[in-house]
Protein backbone atom coordinates (compact mmCIF):
# COMPACT_ATOMS: atom_id res chain seq x y z
CA UNK A 1 0.00 0.00 0.00
CA UNK A 2 2.77 2.42 0.84
CA UNK A 3 4.64 1.59 -2.81
CA UNK A 4 1.37 2.15 -4.31
CA UNK A 5 1.09 5.57 -2.81
CA UNK A 6 4.34 6.98 -3.26
CA UNK A 7 5.57 5.38 -6.36
CA UNK A 8 2.14 4.87 -8.59
CA UNK A 9 2.87 3.13 -11.62
CA UNK A 10 5.80 1.19 -11.63
CA UNK A 11 5.30 -1.57 -14.39
CA UNK A 12 7.40 -4.17 -12.46
CA UNK A 13 5.66 -4.75 -9.21
CA UNK A 14 1.92 -5.58 -10.48
CA UNK A 15 4.02 -8.03 -12.70
CA UNK A 16 4.36 -9.90 -9.33
CA UNK A 17 0.65 -10.50 -8.46
CA UNK A 18 0.11 -11.61 -12.27
CA UNK A 19 2.69 -13.84 -12.28
CA UNK A 20 2.01 -15.40 -8.86
CA UNK A 21 -2.05 -15.81 -9.80
CA UNK A 22 -1.01 -17.06 -13.12
CA UNK A 23 1.12 -20.14 -12.04
CA UNK A 24 -1.35 -21.34 -9.36
CA UNK A 25 -3.95 -21.02 -12.11
CA UNK A 26 -2.08 -22.48 -14.16
CA UNK A 27 -1.12 -25.64 -12.09
CA UNK A 28 -4.17 -25.83 -9.91
CA UNK A 29 -6.46 -28.26 -13.09
CA UNK A 30 -3.59 -30.28 -13.55
CA UNK A 31 -2.75 -30.88 -9.27
CA UNK A 32 -6.63 -31.14 -8.86
CA UNK A 33 -6.59 -34.12 -11.88
CA UNK A 34 -3.52 -35.93 -10.76
CA UNK A 35 -4.35 -36.06 -6.92
CA UNK A 36 -7.65 -37.50 -7.82
CA UNK A 37 -6.64 -39.74 -9.69
CA UNK A 38 -4.02 -40.78 -8.01
CA UNK A 39 -5.99 -41.32 -4.68
CA UNK A 40 -8.56 -43.71 -6.39
CA UNK A 41 -5.66 -45.27 -8.10
CA UNK A 42 -4.54 -46.40 -4.84
CA UNK A 43 -7.32 -48.62 -4.04
CA UNK A 44 -8.66 -46.48 -0.80
CA UNK A 45 -12.14 -46.54 0.29
CA UNK A 46 -12.65 -43.03 -1.78
CA UNK A 47 -15.84 -41.42 -0.84
CA UNK A 48 -17.98 -42.09 2.19
CA UNK A 49 -20.65 -40.62 3.90
CA UNK A 50 -18.71 -37.99 5.26
CA UNK A 51 -18.60 -36.49 1.74
CA UNK A 52 -21.68 -36.19 1.65
CA UNK A 53 -21.95 -34.27 4.49
CA UNK A 54 -19.40 -32.25 2.65
CA UNK A 55 -21.55 -31.43 0.36
CA UNK A 56 -24.33 -30.55 2.72
CA UNK A 57 -22.35 -28.49 4.40
CA UNK A 58 -21.31 -26.21 1.52
CA UNK A 59 -24.20 -25.85 0.19
CA UNK A 60 -25.91 -24.86 3.98
CA UNK A 61 -22.68 -22.41 4.14
CA UNK A 62 -23.46 -20.45 1.28
CA UNK A 63 -27.53 -20.40 1.36
CA UNK A 64 -26.79 -18.86 5.15
CA UNK A 65 -24.54 -16.21 3.99
CA UNK A 66 -27.13 -14.78 1.44
CA UNK A 67 -29.45 -14.83 3.93
CA UNK A 68 -27.25 -12.90 6.71
CA UNK A 69 -26.39 -10.77 3.75
CA UNK A 70 -30.03 -9.88 3.51
CA UNK A 71 -30.80 -8.98 7.13
CA UNK A 72 -26.75 -6.86 6.69
CA UNK A 73 -29.06 -4.97 4.23
CA UNK A 74 -31.77 -4.19 5.90
CA UNK A 75 -30.09 -3.39 9.17
CA UNK A 76 -27.95 -0.78 7.18
CA UNK A 77 -29.82 0.15 3.82
CA UNK A 78 -27.33 1.62 1.18
CA UNK A 79 -27.29 3.60 -2.03
CA UNK A 80 -24.66 4.51 -4.27
CA UNK A 81 -23.26 6.74 -7.00
CA UNK A 82 -23.30 5.11 -10.67
CA UNK A 83 -22.56 6.45 -13.76
CA UNK A 84 -21.58 4.54 -17.13
CA UNK A 85 -22.59 1.87 -19.37
CA UNK A 86 -22.22 -1.74 -17.97
CA UNK A 87 -20.85 -4.38 -20.02
CA UNK A 88 -23.25 -7.35 -19.07
CA UNK A 89 -23.30 -9.36 -22.27
CA UNK A 90 -21.89 -12.56 -20.43
CA UNK A 91 -24.00 -11.81 -17.78
CA UNK A 92 -26.31 -15.47 -17.68
CA UNK A 93 -30.06 -14.63 -18.19
CA UNK A 94 -31.13 -16.97 -15.10
CA UNK A 95 -30.51 -19.70 -12.40
CA UNK A 96 -31.79 -22.27 -14.89
CA UNK A 97 -29.44 -21.37 -17.43
CA UNK A 98 -26.33 -20.99 -14.63
CA UNK A 99 -27.50 -24.94 -14.02
CA UNK A 100 -27.36 -25.75 -17.30
CA UNK A 101 -24.31 -24.67 -17.77
CA UNK A 102 -22.57 -26.16 -14.79
CA UNK A 103 -24.43 -29.97 -16.11
CA UNK A 104 -23.04 -29.56 -20.15
CA UNK A 105 -19.48 -28.25 -18.50
CA UNK A 106 -19.69 -31.81 -16.97
CA UNK A 107 -19.25 -33.54 -20.07
CA UNK A 108 -16.92 -31.03 -21.51
CA UNK A 109 -13.85 -32.23 -23.47
CA UNK A 110 -11.17 -33.03 -20.40
CA UNK A 111 -8.52 -31.46 -22.13
CA UNK A 112 -10.71 -28.10 -22.88
CA UNK A 113 -11.35 -28.62 -18.98
CA UNK A 114 -7.47 -28.93 -17.88
CA UNK A 115 -6.74 -25.62 -19.88
CA UNK A 116 -9.71 -23.83 -19.06
CA UNK A 117 -9.86 -24.43 -15.45
CA UNK A 118 -13.27 -26.12 -15.81
CA UNK A 119 -13.37 -27.99 -12.02
CA UNK A 120 -16.60 -29.60 -12.67
CA UNK A 121 -15.49 -31.74 -15.63
CA UNK A 122 -12.47 -32.34 -14.27
CA UNK A 123 -13.52 -34.06 -11.09
CA UNK A 124 -16.21 -36.00 -12.96
CA UNK A 125 -13.33 -37.45 -15.72
CA UNK A 126 -10.44 -37.85 -12.57
CA UNK A 127 -13.00 -39.74 -10.70
CA UNK A 128 -14.15 -41.82 -13.88
CA UNK A 129 -10.98 -42.47 -14.36
CA UNK A 130 -9.34 -43.41 -11.19
CA UNK A 131 -11.94 -45.81 -10.90
CA UNK A 132 -11.01 -47.04 -13.99
CA UNK A 133 -6.77 -47.35 -12.95
CA UNK A 134 -8.08 -48.56 -9.73
CA UNK A 135 -9.53 -52.11 -11.56
CA UNK A 136 -7.43 -52.44 -14.32
CA UNK A 137 -3.81 -50.49 -14.13
CA UNK A 138 -0.48 -52.25 -12.72
CA UNK A 139 1.48 -51.46 -10.08
CA UNK A 140 3.91 -49.83 -12.01
CA UNK A 141 1.62 -47.79 -13.62
CA UNK A 142 0.02 -46.81 -9.80
CA UNK A 143 3.11 -45.97 -8.82
CA UNK A 144 4.03 -43.68 -12.08
CA UNK A 145 0.58 -41.79 -10.98
CA UNK A 146 1.59 -41.43 -7.39
CA UNK A 147 4.47 -40.05 -8.61
CA UNK A 148 3.03 -37.48 -10.38
CA UNK A 149 1.08 -36.46 -7.54
CA UNK A 150 3.78 -35.93 -5.37
CA UNK A 151 5.56 -33.96 -7.90
CA UNK A 152 3.07 -31.32 -8.75
CA UNK A 153 2.94 -31.38 -4.94
CA UNK A 154 6.50 -30.16 -4.70
CA UNK A 155 5.87 -27.95 -7.71
CA UNK A 156 3.08 -26.04 -5.71
CA UNK A 157 4.98 -25.85 -2.51
CA UNK A 158 7.73 -23.71 -4.38
CA UNK A 159 5.18 -21.24 -6.44
CA UNK A 160 3.05 -20.86 -2.63
CA UNK A 161 6.14 -20.11 -0.82
CA UNK A 162 6.41 -16.74 -3.71
CA UNK A 163 3.44 -15.27 -1.87
CA UNK A 164 4.59 -12.49 0.01
CA UNK A 165 5.53 -10.99 -3.52
CA UNK A 166 2.49 -12.12 -5.08
CA UNK A 167 -0.12 -10.61 -2.87
CA UNK A 168 2.37 -7.59 -2.35
CA UNK A 169 1.70 -7.11 -6.67
CA UNK A 170 -1.67 -7.38 -6.36
CA UNK A 171 -2.21 -4.71 -3.54
CA UNK A 172 0.13 -2.64 -5.22
CA UNK A 173 -1.77 -2.44 -7.92
CA UNK A 174 -5.13 -2.08 -6.63
CA UNK A 175 -3.69 1.46 -4.78
CA UNK A 176 -1.59 2.33 -7.65
CA UNK A 177 -4.41 2.49 -10.03
CA UNK A 178 -7.10 3.74 -8.02
CA UNK A 179 -5.50 5.22 -4.87
CA UNK A 180 -7.04 5.51 -1.29
CA UNK A 181 -9.85 7.08 -2.94
CA UNK A 182 -11.58 3.33 -3.35
CA UNK A 183 -12.09 3.38 0.26
CA UNK A 184 -13.94 6.72 0.09
CA UNK A 185 -16.24 6.63 -2.57
CA UNK A 186 -17.62 3.22 -1.88
CA UNK A 187 -16.66 3.19 2.18
CA UNK A 188 -19.89 2.37 2.91
CA UNK A 189 -20.63 -0.58 0.68
CA UNK A 190 -17.21 -1.72 0.80
CA UNK A 191 -17.81 -1.91 4.99
CA UNK A 192 -20.91 -3.82 4.70
CA UNK A 193 -20.05 -6.19 2.10
CA UNK A 194 -16.27 -7.22 3.77
CA UNK A 195 -18.11 -6.52 7.10
CA UNK A 196 -20.79 -9.00 6.01
CA UNK A 197 -18.65 -11.64 4.85
CA UNK A 198 -16.04 -11.36 7.88
CA UNK A 199 -19.60 -12.28 10.37
CA UNK A 200 -19.87 -15.53 7.96
CA UNK A 201 -15.81 -16.43 7.94
CA UNK A 202 -16.04 -15.66 11.69
CA UNK A 203 -19.59 -16.79 13.23
CA UNK A 204 -21.06 -19.14 10.79
CA UNK A 205 -18.59 -21.52 9.19
CA UNK A 206 -17.17 -21.55 12.75
CA UNK A 207 -20.81 -22.70 13.99
CA UNK A 208 -21.32 -25.29 11.35
CA UNK A 209 -17.48 -26.49 12.39
CA UNK A 210 -18.22 -26.79 16.24
CA UNK A 211 -21.72 -28.77 15.49
CA UNK A 212 -19.95 -31.49 13.61
CA UNK A 213 -16.29 -31.26 15.71
CA UNK A 214 -17.63 -30.37 19.31
CA UNK A 215 -14.85 -28.89 19.93
CA UNK A 216 -13.02 -24.91 19.74
CA UNK A 217 -13.11 -24.37 16.18
CA UNK A 218 -11.18 -20.47 16.52
CA UNK A 219 -7.60 -22.26 16.29
CA UNK A 220 -8.15 -23.91 12.99
CA UNK A 221 -9.96 -20.44 11.85
CA UNK A 222 -7.42 -18.57 12.48
CA UNK A 223 -5.27 -20.74 10.54
CA UNK A 224 -6.89 -20.99 8.05
CA UNK A 225 -7.37 -17.31 7.44
CA UNK A 226 -4.00 -17.33 8.17
CA UNK A 227 -2.35 -19.69 5.38
CA UNK A 228 -5.60 -19.47 2.83
CA UNK A 229 -8.09 -16.87 3.70
CA UNK A 230 -5.35 -13.35 3.66
CA UNK A 231 -4.35 -14.78 0.02
CA UNK A 232 -7.92 -15.86 -1.29
CA UNK A 233 -9.05 -12.75 -0.64
CA UNK A 234 -6.68 -10.39 -2.30
CA UNK A 235 -6.33 -13.09 -5.30
CA UNK A 236 -10.57 -12.88 -5.88
CA UNK A 237 -10.19 -16.31 -7.78
CA UNK A 238 -11.52 -19.52 -5.83
CA UNK A 239 -9.91 -21.66 -8.36
CA UNK A 240 -6.32 -19.68 -7.49
CA UNK A 241 -6.45 -20.77 -4.21
CA UNK A 242 -7.01 -24.49 -4.42
CA UNK A 243 -3.05 -25.44 -4.55
CA UNK A 244 -3.34 -23.35 -1.62
CA UNK A 245 -6.10 -25.06 0.26
CA UNK A 246 -4.54 -28.36 -0.58
CA UNK A 247 -1.08 -27.80 0.50
CA UNK A 248 -2.85 -26.43 4.05
CA UNK A 249 -5.04 -29.49 4.16
CA UNK A 250 -1.54 -31.81 3.54
CA UNK A 251 -0.28 -29.90 6.36
CA UNK A 252 -2.86 -30.60 8.71
CA UNK A 253 -2.64 -33.99 8.16
CA UNK A 254 -6.31 -34.55 6.92
CA UNK A 255 -7.49 -37.52 4.69
CA UNK A 256 -5.87 -36.99 1.24
CA UNK A 257 -8.98 -38.85 -0.47
CA UNK A 258 -11.65 -36.47 1.21
CA UNK A 259 -9.95 -33.32 0.39
CA UNK A 260 -8.33 -34.21 -2.77
CA UNK A 261 -12.27 -34.28 -4.62
CA UNK A 262 -14.13 -31.59 -1.62
CA UNK A 263 -11.29 -28.64 -2.23
CA UNK A 264 -11.66 -28.69 -6.05
CA UNK A 265 -15.71 -28.92 -5.70
CA UNK A 266 -15.52 -26.38 -2.96
CA UNK A 267 -14.20 -23.74 -5.00
CA UNK A 268 -17.20 -24.35 -7.09
CA UNK A 269 -20.11 -25.09 -5.53
CA UNK A 270 -19.22 -23.27 -1.69
CA UNK A 271 -19.32 -19.86 -2.77
CA UNK A 272 -20.00 -17.34 0.54
CA UNK A 273 -18.61 -14.52 -0.84
CA UNK A 274 -20.33 -14.63 -4.37
CA UNK A 275 -23.54 -15.14 -2.46
CA UNK A 276 -23.07 -11.88 -0.07
CA UNK A 277 -21.44 -9.69 -3.18
CA UNK A 278 -24.74 -10.82 -5.85
CA UNK A 279 -27.49 -9.93 -2.53
CA UNK A 280 -25.89 -6.94 -1.06
CA UNK A 281 -25.01 -5.42 -4.27
CA UNK A 282 -28.80 -6.61 -5.78
CA UNK A 283 -30.52 -4.49 -2.87
CA UNK A 284 -28.17 -1.84 -3.00
CA UNK A 285 -29.43 -1.54 -6.54
CA UNK A 286 -32.90 -1.71 -4.88
CA UNK A 287 -32.27 0.80 -2.59
CA UNK A 288 -30.65 3.34 -5.40
CA UNK A 289 -33.39 2.89 -7.91
CA UNK A 290 -36.19 3.70 -4.94
CA UNK A 291 -37.84 0.21 -4.93
CA UNK A 292 -38.79 -1.28 -2.45
CA UNK A 293 -38.01 -5.01 -1.73
CA UNK A 294 -39.94 -6.70 1.12
CA UNK A 295 -38.72 -9.96 3.14
CA UNK A 296 -40.34 -12.51 1.45
CA UNK A 297 -38.41 -11.17 -2.21
CA UNK A 298 -35.13 -10.68 -0.06
CA UNK A 299 -35.40 -14.09 1.38
CA UNK A 300 -36.00 -16.09 -1.89
CA UNK A 301 -33.00 -13.56 -3.39
CA UNK A 302 -31.01 -15.38 -0.97
CA UNK A 303 -32.13 -19.19 -2.53
CA UNK A 304 -30.73 -17.05 -5.87
CA UNK A 305 -27.57 -16.35 -4.58
CA UNK A 306 -26.76 -19.62 -3.51
CA UNK A 307 -27.46 -21.21 -6.78
CA UNK A 308 -26.11 -18.00 -9.02
CA UNK A 309 -23.13 -18.12 -7.03
CA UNK A 310 -22.44 -21.67 -8.24
CA UNK A 311 -21.89 -20.67 -11.34
CA UNK A 312 -19.28 -17.90 -10.80
CA UNK A 313 -16.48 -20.60 -9.70
CA UNK A 314 -12.83 -19.32 -11.05
CA UNK A 315 -13.76 -16.16 -11.88
CA UNK A 316 -12.06 -13.19 -10.38
CA UNK A 317 -14.93 -10.83 -9.47
CA UNK A 318 -17.03 -13.43 -11.44
CA UNK A 319 -20.46 -12.85 -9.07
CA UNK A 320 -20.78 -8.77 -10.54
CA UNK A 321 -21.89 -10.39 -13.62
CA UNK A 322 -24.72 -12.29 -12.30
CA UNK A 323 -26.14 -8.76 -9.94
CA UNK A 324 -28.51 -8.42 -13.44
CA UNK A 325 -29.75 -11.66 -13.31
CA UNK A 326 -30.27 -11.89 -9.38
CA UNK A 327 -32.40 -8.54 -10.07
CA UNK A 328 -34.44 -10.29 -13.03
CA UNK A 329 -34.95 -13.13 -11.19
CA UNK A 330 -36.16 -11.33 -8.52
CA UNK A 331 -39.40 -9.55 -10.43
CA UNK A 332 -37.28 -6.44 -10.24
CA UNK A 333 -37.30 -5.47 -14.06
CA UNK A 334 -36.73 -2.08 -13.79
CA UNK A 335 -33.62 -2.54 -11.61
CA UNK A 336 -31.97 -4.52 -14.51
CA UNK A 337 -32.75 -2.43 -17.30
CA UNK A 338 -31.17 0.42 -14.51
CA UNK A 339 -28.20 -1.50 -14.26
CA UNK A 340 -27.95 -2.42 -17.87
CA UNK A 341 -28.11 1.37 -18.79
CA UNK A 342 -26.58 3.20 -15.78
CA UNK A 343 -23.64 1.05 -13.56
CA UNK A 344 -20.54 0.64 -14.65
CA UNK A 345 -19.68 -2.95 -13.66
CA UNK A 346 -16.66 -3.30 -14.09
CA UNK A 347 -15.39 0.03 -11.60
CA UNK A 348 -16.63 -2.03 -9.36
Amino acid sequence: MILGLLIPGAPVIPILGQLFVGALKAVAPILVFVLIVSSLTQGNKGFDKRFSLVIILYLTSTLVAGMVSVIASFLFPLTVKMTGTADVSSAPSGVGEVLQNLLLGTVSNPVDALSKGNYISILFWAVLLGIIFRNLAGEATKTVIDDLSSAFSKLVSWIINLAPFGIMGLIYATISESGMSIFIDYGKLLLLLVGTMLFVTLVINPLLVFLMIKTNPYPLVFRCLKESGLMAFFMRSSAANIPVNIALCKKLGLDKDIYSVSIPLGSTINMDGAAVVITIMTMTAANTAGIHVDIASAIILSFLATLAACGTSGIAGGSLLLIPMACSLSGYLRIRQWLLSEWDISSM
